[in-house]
This record gives structure tokens, sequence and C-alpha cells, in this order.
């Protein structure tokens, strides 16, 4: 057995199995040549075994991943034979009730019938007659593989193996590239799994005695062979799999017979040592008969491994198709597990290295899991130490891999290392892998957690062995340690999410933490922010038992057993919380950003229990006690919400105890309005000096927040602020917070009055009086909308958004008695919001103001402002307050801020055409016409319309592909189009100033049936004056409105007859999934809401793997007789590398045609086929790998990974903008 203790004997084992393969991809068109006219035959029947000791048997260890190049395997051997055509029969009258391959094949594709009843039935016919039984297997095989062919008894006893391929290849001429292993659908969906299950069965009912009559297994291995290296695909996958699978269960053979050589050795160890007086010398003699014929055993099992190993395997595992790429290196896997003497040597365990840098994650993915697999026995672990060095680097980088599965499982494969190696990783290696607890996918988050939790489990053991400490008090220091100093990431809801599935009983330890927390000298200042958010974080989890915002995972319906759970810990969570909660905010009460935290932890709670017990209600008070404390310390707008949130909460009808909250919000709410109306004379006399003023604006910002959840009308408050609003507006004294939140508690005051007289009934009187309110408020933010502070102005355009559409004509349509309270908005005050959104939002002025003194997160704080702002207004236009037109000054920033708005702006294209499709087209047509208008005013000289037609293509594309559905409206597009561009001046100046406008409509023509093409095209030819028919933009347009082929033939005119681009033929390639998928954000909810937030793309995780250089590609031939058979290796998936310093950076080589005299010859020199077999070959153009869609795949599918750098892979963290799971769902709904 090879050691892997030097890097010589890595090399060494290497080069011989390079040197000694024949069949490798690489090799001259010459030896494809021999190899064609040395065909496989059948072998002759087995002959009499010779005695094994006189014949020299060789060690029965013998490796079967590096032959002895003396002697020749089996597969040559019966390449190099010719059948007999006189094999004797054991019985010619064979049984009426012999199994036929078509009774094998359905009983495999049905998946209902016993694969060992099959198995027998079919050795029962085999053991009747050995050719029939073969043939019949033989025909399995090609029916399994798709092919309607059959060898006939005359095919059988008069060809060769290549012969018959090449006879059923001829013959494959199915329409269909779907094959059983293939095929979509339940009914081949278990094939595959009955297939390898048959050859399983196969190989274990023949291990005792047919396996090593030298007839069936030899036969089926050439067999096998030979289809592995055919074009077609269905042959070249199937039999593959059935090859290696056959050589799967002979390493299991070979395990036992080594397992039985061993026994049977100690055996006449042991006899050989009694004396000799009593020593049986006849069951010497048979022990030694039986170690004989088990070495026999033994080398002809080893004979065929081989032959198997060398003839499929060293060719396929770099195919071109990664399913067939998989299977080998998954197969490879079982092998080194079950016969790591044979196997677990650097000639094998280099394959693995190899396609860890495959192109294709599936095979990678089967990879990782083989190593698993090996780094899972200590045993194995010695053998791999070269291993590991090699590749530990390519197994760290694959963490990053673009697949998320493979990414999982190199985790997992690292951890093993960590755990199963003396060495392990390095804490710069470690490193590497800890920053996964933060990313998107919950997967390899979790997989992440795993790892770090495994090394918090090793410091928290060498701590114990130091001192005798809390385990669990130990890991939250360890963790709040991790969270503090890494630098990924600020938020405590993805760590613990990814701990959650290994350390839930950590993390369900509340004493613990609370402890912590509540001891004086536990913990530092930061260190108990971070256990307190921790400790929330997990109460979440424990309660909801759904992962933060940004970490999807696929719908999950809960089963009885995880909703039980859920309700024991929430059970938990409220009997522990319930008398330390109060404590903890008395203790906290000064941090706004620790009191927060804790307020949300209510939420969570069974609040029935307060009132389940006489001694819990106690605890109510004390809880309700200091949040009036918490309201009356801070002015934060984050507790303030934190405490108006859980007042809605408290106060809801549902709970038993909710009037003891009702009273003291109530009061509370008294104290507040009190302190405001103290305060107001004197702010509207312009007497109050700045701490009243102070005083006052903080008390009406708590009013503000608390009447977002509390009705505030009975305060009646309305009058007041509208007062102290009039008072700054005309006194100019601007107030930020006064009139920010004076506006807030007029705009909810409004809002709750909508709401109270939809349950009530009042009278007219009052709605009409509510209706002035509403025109005097709208008044006041119409006038807001110009001042200079950003906070007045946003608070006025949001509140006019959300009231105008509360009080708008579709609000009131199930109430008609209700419509004297429609409000609609006058002309100024729609330019007043259309100027403050070309002014404001579309704008960059604002957000590049704060670059230089904010930090990151309030610039996100705006953008998400700003998204907001821009999903109110559109809601105005989609519900009809504003006229549709309105819509030119948001579509007509669809191109240039695609980035930040393009998904809500496509939003409003896409519900405003099913709202009136003619005129949502007309005013896609009236936003182009605006621009080129626009254009011409600022610089009549210089047109360029490349902004304008750029936009204009993606306006077209949101019409979608249903082309007599839009084909109203597109219509209406041109002719206001046409109207607009031949329209002439009044003033008399230059004749169709806006002739050019015709080719930002061209943009549109694709889309147009031929009919309507002929009709616009009439059209154009009666609005357009006769002259102008010959200018450039005229004639342009009229060229999109043809067909396509008449136009192609027009542009070949003009060009002087050059090709048009059309004409040329574009390379194909495949769909990517951006491509395929639709925006589920174009799926969402109506426009409802103003509570609008923001989600915005993280980054994905992209692939390690080492970029190539890139090498020209050689012209090849068509594929000739000769070298048809070796095409498939030359476009395998891997190239195998020739030293161990090319692991990691081998270099592509191509196949290229080699002449007599070695020089390369073009392909169109080539030489042609023969005329007898252009026929055949005619046939075998939609089945062969290298046919033209093929190549294309081919190209679209390189052999080696081409993936992105390692300096541009990036970990995926959730972004702080995704605090939806969609972004247009929270936006409009």
């Amino acid at each position: 057995m090879a050691s892997m203790a030097s890097g010589s004997s890595l090399v060494d084992s290497l080069e011989e199995l390079d040197s000694s393969d024949s069949g490798s991809t690489y090799e001259p068109q010459q030896n494809a040549k021999k190899k064609k006219q040395k065909t496989p035959s059948w072998p002759q029947p087995k002959k009499p075994r010779h005695n094994a000791a006189s014949r020299g048997t060789p060690s029965s260890s013998s490796s079967i991943a590096n032959p002895s190049p003396e002697s020749p395997s089996p597969q040559e051997q019966a390449r190099s034979q010719t059948r007999s055509r006189s094999i004797p029969e054991t019985n010619t009258n064979e049984s009426n009730k012999a199994i036929s391959a078509k009774e094998i094949f359905d009983a495999i594709s049905s998946g209902k019938a016993a694969i060992v009843t099959v198995v027998d039935e079919w050795l029962d016919s085999y053991k009747q007659s050995r050719e029939s039984g073969l043939l019949v297997l033989i025909n399995f095989i090609i029916q399994s593989c798709g092919c309607k062919g059959v060898v006939t008894r005359e095919m059988f006893d008069s060809m060769s193996n290549a012969e018959v391929i090449g006879t059923l290849t001829k013959e494959f001429n199915e329409t269909s590239i779907n094959y059983p292993l293939s095929t979509p659908g339940p009914q081949m969906k278990h094939f595959k799994a009955g297939l390898c299950e048959f050859s399983r069965v196969l190989v274990r009912s023949c291990r005792n005695s047919i396996i090593f009559d030298e007839y069936i297994f030899p036969s089926l291995l050439a067999l096998l062979t030979g289809l592995t290296d055919s074009q077609v695909r269905a042959f070249r996958h199937t039999s593959t799999l059935l090859a290696l699978k056959v050589m799967t269960g002979m390493v299991e053979v070979a395990v036992t017979v080594s397992v039985q050589l061993q026994t049977t050795q100690r055996q006449i160890d042991t006899e050989k040592s009694k004396n000799p007086q009593i020593r049986a010398s006849d069951k010497l003699e048979e022990l030694h008969a039986t170690i004989s014929e088990l070495k026999e055993n033994r080398e002809e099992v080893c004979s065929m491994m081989n032959a198997a190993f060398r003839g499929v395997f060293v060719h396929r595992y770099r195919d071109l198709l990664p399913e067939i790429r998989a299977i080998c290196i998954e197969e490879l896997g079982v092998w080194l597990k079950e016969d790591p003497e044979d196997f677990l040597n650097d000639g094998c365990l280099k394959y693995l290295g190899w396609t860890l840098f495959d192109k294709q994650s599936a095979v990678r993915l089967q990879c990782v899991r083989a190593l698993q697999g090996l780094y899972k026995e200590e045993e194995f672990i010695g053998r791999l130490e070269l291993f590991t060095s090699r590749f530990k680097e390519r197994m760290l980088s694959m963490v990053l891999d673009k697949d998320p599965g493979v990414a999982v499982e190199a985790v997992n494969l690292l951890l093993l290392i960590q755990q199963m190696t003396e060495e392990g990783l390095s804490e710069d290696e470690c490193g590497r892998i800890y920053p996964l607890v933060y990313a998107a996918h919950r997967g390899l988050a979790t997989a992440g957690g795993a790892f770090l939790y495994n090394k918090f489990q090793g410091l928290i053991s060498k701590e114990n062995e130091e001192n005798n400490n809390n385990n669990k008090a130990v890991f939250f220091h360890l963790l709040i340690s991790f969270y503090t100093q890494n630098e990924f990431h600020e938020h405590g809801a993805y760590l613990v999410d990814s701990l959650w599935r290994v350390a839930a009983s950590e993390l369900r330890d509340w004493e613990t933490m609370s402890t912590l927390l509540l001891q004086d000298a536990g913990l530092q200042y930061e260190e108990e922010g971070v256990l307190l958010e921790i400790m929330m974080c997990a109460v979440r989890q424990a309660a909801q038992g759904t992962p933060p915002v940004g970490r999807s995972q696929a719908r999950k319906i809960l089963s009885m057993k995880d909703k039980k759970i859920q309700e024991q810990d929430r059970s938990r969570i409220t009997s522990h919380f319930i008398p330390i909660l109060p404590q903890l905010l008395a203790k906290y009460s000064a941090d706004a950003k620790k009191v927060s935290l804790l307020l949300k932890a209510p939420l969570y709670f069974d609040l029935e229990m307060y009132s389940s017990t006489q001694w819990l209600k106690k605890y109510l008070d004390l809880l309700l006690s200091q949040v009036c404390v918490i309201v009356e310390k801070h002015t934060d707008l984050t507790v303030l919400q934190a405490c108006a949130l859980l007042a809605n909460t408290m106060c809801s009808e549902k709970y038993t105890f909710s009037s003891r909250p009702r009273l003291v919000f109530s009061q509370l709410m008294d104290e507040l309005v009190e302190c405001f109306n103290s305060h107001l004379p004197e702010i509207l006399q312009g007497g109050a000096d700045e701490e009243d003023t102070y005083t006052a604006a903080t008390a009406l910002k708590k009013i503000a927040v608390f009447s977002s959840a509390r009705d505030p009308t009975g305060w009646k408050l309305f009058d007041s602020c509208l007062q102290l609003l009039n008072t700054c507006m005309e006194s100019l004294d601007l107030h930020t917070e006064l009139m920010a939140s004076a506006l807030k508690c007029a705009g909810f005051h409004l809002m709750w009055a909508r709401v109270n007289v939809d349950k009530s009934k009042p009278k007219a009187a009052e709605v009409k009086h509510l209706k002035k309110d509403v025109r005097r408020f709208c008044k006041i933010c119409q006038t807001c909308l110009c001042v200079d502070k950003m906070e007045i102005r946003d608070e006025a355009f949001q509140l006019l958004c959300d009231l105008l559409l509360l009080y708008s004509e579709g609000s009131v349509q199930s109430e008609p008695a209700l419509r004297t309270l429609v409000h609609l908005p006058s002309v100024p005050l729609c330019s007043e919001l259309t100027s403050f959104l070309l002014d404001h939002i579309f704008t960059d002025e604002e957000q590049g103001e704060l670059c230089d003194e904010r930090e990151e997160e309030m610039k996100m704080t705006l953008f998400q402002k700003r998204r907001r702002q821009l999903a109110g207004y559109c809601k105005l236009i989609l519900y009809g307050v504003l006229d549709l037109s309105a819509a030119t000054n948001v579509f007509k920033h669809y191109s240039k801020f695609f980035k930040d708005f393009g998904d809500i702006i496509k939003e409003t294209v896409s519900k405003s055409k099913l709202i009136n499709p003619v005129q949502s087209a007309k005013t896609v047509c009236l936003c182009l016409q605006q621009m080129f208008s626009e254009m011409l005013i600022d610089d009549p000289s210089q047109q360029d319309l490349t902004e304008i037609r750029d936009l204009a293509k993606k306006l077209a594309m949101t019409f979608g592909i249903d082309l007599h559905r839009i084909r109203k409206p597109l219509v209406a597009l041109h002719l206001d189009g046409i109207k607009f561009a031949c329209r002439v001046p009044q003033d008399g100046g230059e004749q169709l100033p806006n002739a050019d406008f015709l080719e930002v409509l061209s943009e549109f023509s694709f889309k147009l049936l031929q009919q309507d093409r002929i009709v616009i095209s009439e059209f154009l030819k009666s609005e357009c004056p006769s002259a102008a028919l010959s200018w450039p933009s005229v004639k342009h347009y009229q060229c999109s409105l043809e067909s396509r082929s008449a136009a192609r033939l027009k542009e070949q005119e003009v060009a002087g007859g050059s090709v048009s681009r059309h004409e040329s033929p574009q390379p194909k390639r495949r769909r990517t999934a951006a491509e395929d998928s639709t925006s589920s954000s174009t799926k969402g909810a109506w426009l409802e809401s103003s509570s609008i937030h923001s989600r915005m793309h993280t980054p994905v995780l992209t692939s390690t793997v080492q970029k190539r250089a890139a090498h020209p590609q050689l012209p090849s031939p068509p594929p000739s007789t000769q070298d048809r058979a070796s095409e498939s290796d030359a476009a395998s998936g891997l190239a195998e590398l020739e030293s161990e310093d090319e692991f990691s950076s081998g270099m592509l080589m191509r196949k290229v045609i080699p002449t007599k005299q070695g020089r390369l010859v073009p392909a169109q020199t080539a030489p042609a086929w023969d005329k007898e077999d252009v026929a055949s070959h005619l046939t075998l153009l939609s089945l062969i790998e290298e046919d033209t869609s093929e190549r294309e795949e081919g190209e679209d599918e390189p052999e080696i990974e081409d993936s992105d750098d390692e300096s541009q892979s990036s970990y995926t963290l959730p972004s702080t903008r995704h605090t939806s799971v969609s972004v247009l769902d929270e936006l409009f709904d």
C-alpha cells in the first residue's frame, strides 16, 4: 500500500498511472486509430484451473489503481481475442419460462417488483444456457439505454463488441433527447435506483460461484466498457452507471475474499503451531487448498476491478456530462472507504483532489461528500495527511462556493478535519469560516454555527481543565466575545439563528442570562448590551421559530410536535420573565438601546398568564409603572415607539386584564396633554423661552408617537396643533421637532376620525366639520412642502399621501352616505406634490450632503424614506387621486434611477396597465414626448437620443409578450407618437422639429402585429408631408414597421448590400436563472398601506475556483470513423493533471488533428468521409455528442470551472435594507 508520508511517492504514483493510461483524452490520434483496430471480443469459456501454487499466484494485495504494466488486463485480453463460434451449450432447448430482457426492464421501471426475485429468475435462465442468459442481460442493458435495437443471436455469435455497438448506434434513431436515466416524470422516477439495486443484487447473488466462471462478468464488463466510449450520451451514461455499480459490488466481493484469506491464514498458522503429533495433516492440506482457491478468486476479482477502473473510470471521470462525472466520484468514494488497502493511495486520491475544481456543482458536491466519508474514519487520517496539506486551501475556499449546497458540505468537511486531525485548522483558517454564521443562506449559516459551536466546546473543555466553571456561563462569555470582536455584522438575530440547531439548550437558558445581567460586577457595559440583544433574539426565536429577515427558508408547516415545543417555550419564557422583566427595566431604564430591547419581551409572552393567578398581577403593575417611567425619561424615538407598541398590545380587548393598561396609558396621555397645553399659549404669543418650547415639543412628540397606537381624538388636540402650525409658518420660526410633531398629531387625529366615521353613523354637521378640517390641514401641509427643513417637508408629504388616499373617492365606494367626505387635491397641491417628487426624491443632492457627515446607517435611512415617499405618490396615481398623466414624472426616471426605484416604477407601470391599458400606453408616450421636448429646449443644436431611446427600450419591455392583448394600447401609443412627431409649429419655425422622435417610437415597433404595422404605416404617410418621408428618422421608423424579412432586405439596400447584424448567426446560450425567474414583487398585493419598508438584494456566494487563462481553440474536423470513439473523452469536463504541482492550476488541452508530419491541420482540410458511410453519419447527427447543440453546450460549459476571482468573492451578509420578505408587498401593501 502506498503511503502518503512523502511527496515523492505521490508524484511517482501519479506519473505511473498517467503513463499507463492508454485511454487518455490527450493521446495523439494515432493511438485512437490503433485502439479502433483492437475491438473487444467475447471471452472464451472458462478453462480448467491449474494449481495456483505451481503457476505462482501473485499477491492478493496488488493495487487496483496502479496495476502491473507487465501483465495485460482482462479487458485487453478480451479485445485481442476473437469469439469462439463453437461454444458448447449446456442446454439447447431453452425453457419457455425464461425471463426476457423486457420483463427485467419493466420490473425495474415499475419500482414495485422485488429485485431479488428478478435476479433469481435470470440466474435460473443463465444456468440453463449461459449464452442465452448473457444475451438477455445484454438486451436489457441496451433497452435501459433507451435504444429500441436488439442484439440477435446471429449478431451475438458473429460480431465483436465494437461491431455490435456500431450497429446499435446506427439504429439508435430516436427523435427524443431523453432516455430512461434522464426522462422526467413519475414513470421513470425510480428507474435509476432500481438499476443500481439490480447491479448490486446481481453481483451479490453471483459472488460465491458465477462471478469466478470467467465468462459472464468479463463479457459484461467488456460490453459496458465499449458502450462507455460511445458518442451516444444514453449509451455512455447508462453503461457507466452499470459498470461502476458492478465494480462496487466486486469491491465488496474482494473485501470478503480478503477477510476469508486472512481467516484461513490464521487457521493455517494455528495448525502449524501445534505439536506434530497432534497436527491434523488432512485439515492442513485442505486449508492450503482453500487458501490457493481464495488467492485465485482474489486475483480474478482484482483483474476485473482493474479492467473496470482503467477502462471506465479513468476515462469517464472527466466526461463532458456532469452526471457521469458525479457517478464516477460517488463510486470512487465508496471504493476508497470499503477497500482502503487497494484504493486509499495517492493514485486514487488525486482524482478527488482534481475534481474539487470541477465546474459543475453536482460533481463538486459528490467529491466533498466522498471526502467526508474518508475523514470520518480515524484509521484513514494518517493516509490523508499529504492530501490534506495539498488541498486544504481549496477546501477552505469552497466555503464560498457559488452553490450553497456545496458550501454547506465543505464546511461540514472542514469540521471533520478540525475534529479528526491532530493539526486541525489554524486560527486564521478558522477565521475564514466564522463569518458564515451571518450568511443569508440559512443552511450555510447553520453549518457555520455548528463549526463555531464546536470551537466553543473545545475552549470550554480547556477552561474546565484549569477552572471548574459553569459551562453555560463560559459559553455566553465566549459568544459575547465573538460578537463584539467580529467586524462582519451588528445584528444578533442572525448569530442566534445560526447557532439555534446546535446550541438551543444554551440559548434557552434564560436563567443564566438573567443572572449575568442582574449581577453588579458580572459584565462590562458593552457586554451587557450584547447579552441583552442575544437574549431577546433567542426569546423571539423560541417563541416564533422564524428566521430573521433576509434569511429565507422553504415554507414549512409546523408539525404538532414543533407546535407543542413552541408553546412550551412561550410558557417558560412568560413564567421566567414576568417577575424578572421589571427588575431589568429598572436597572437599565436610563439606557435607550437596552430598554428598547427589553420592551420587546412582552410581545412574545403568553399575556393571559397575567390574569391566571393573583400573585402575577402585581408584576403587571410593576411593568406598567416602569413603562411610564421610561416614557417620562426618554425622548428617543425608538424607545417611544417600543412603548407605544407595547401599549397597543396590552390594551387589546382580547385580554381580560386590558382595562388596567388602558387606564394607565390614558393617565399617561392626560399628563402629556396637560404639559403641552400649559406651554401652548406662551408659544402662540411668542413669549416662550427655549426650555418651555423644548418641554412642549417633547410632550407633543410623545403624544404623536402614542397617537399611532391609541385613538387621540378624545383629547381634541387638532385645533391646537393647527393653530401652532399656522403661527410658526407666519412667524417663520420653524422649530423642527415641534412642527413635525404637530403635523403628526393633527394627521393621526384625522386618520382616527376617518376610522371612527366608518364605525359609527355621524351627523351631517360632524361630517362637514371633518371635511373642513381635512381641507385646512392639507392647505397647511401644502405650505410646509416648500420649507427648508427636511424633517418638516418630508412629514408633510407623507401625511398628504396617506390622507388624500383615506379621503379619496375609492375609500367611500361602499358607503355612499360618506361621499361628502371625499377631498380631491387642488391643482396647486398637485403641482407642489410633483415639485417635491422631482426636487427631493429623484435627486442625489441630499444623500450627497450626508456622505461626509453621517454614517452608512443614516444614508440607508434616508434612502428608505425616499422609497416610501415615491411609493406613496404612486399609490395616489393608481387609486385615481391624481390623474394618470401625473405618472409621466415617475416613468421618465425609470432608466436613470432603475437601481434605486426600478421595482417601484415597474410595479406602477404594470398596475396602471390593469386599470386602463390604453391610457397607460398614452402616458408612456407622453412621458417620452416630454423628455424629447425638454431636450430640444435645453440645446436644439445637439440632439442626443441615447438616454430617451434607452428609456423607451425599458418601457417597451413592460408591455409583456402577449401581442394580442397589448395590441390596442400599442397602436394608440404609435398614433400619439406620430401625431407628435408630425406636429407643425404654430410660430412658423423649423418644419417638423419633432421628426426625430420617430426614432424613439421605433423601439416599440417589434411588439406590433403585422396588420397593425400596415395601418400605422399608412397613418404615417397621411400625417407626414411627402417631402419628409425621405428623411433618415422617418425612413428608420418605416423600416421598423415592415416585416423582418422585408426590413432585412431594405437595410441591405440602404447599407449598400452590407449584411445586417440580424443575419449574422448569434451563438446560442442557455437562459440563466435570473432571466427565467420572474420578480415575485410584481405579484404583490394591492397598494393599501403607508407602512413602507425596503428590501434590497444581497450579494450571493460565488465560487472560488481559480480562473484559468483562456486558450484559443484549434479547429477540429468532423468526426471520422477512426476518431469517433475518442471524441467523448476529448470533450471531457476535467483535464488530468500531469504532476503534483498542477493539482490546482492544470492547463486545458484541446484536441488537435495530427498529420503524419506531426503538424496541425485546420478543420477545413480534414479528409472527407467515405461516400458509403455518409448516410449512416447523417443518421447519427442527432445522437453524437459533438453535434451543433452539444458544441454550443460545450462552449457554455468549459472543462474547468470558470468562476469569479477570489478577490471578488464575498460573504452573503443579510443587508440592513432587508426589512421584509418582499419589497413591493411592503411598499405597496
